[in-house]
């Protein structure tokens, strides 16, 4: 699970990371379930922190129009 501590651009790389590793296919089964479990999490950790920028954009660009 990445850790709280972790920025999306540390996550970002992390995935890629991740991802050559199981696209080239130099691993064992049980190593590349544990890699996908891996690559899932941060996923959902970058998309979150996504997510929230986006929420944080819309509201200040919300409240920007109000003024």
């Amino acid at each position: 699970m990445p850790k709280k501590t972790m920025t999306f651009e540390d996550a970002m790389l992390r995935l890629r990371e991740v991802t050559e590793t199981l696209e080239k296919g130099d691993v064992t089964l049980e190593e590349s379930v544990k890699l996908f479990s891996e690559g899932a999490e941060l996923s959902r950790f970058c998309y979150e922190k996504l997510n929230t920028a986006e929420q944080k954009i819309t509201e200040l660009s919300a409240a920007k129009t109000e003024e």
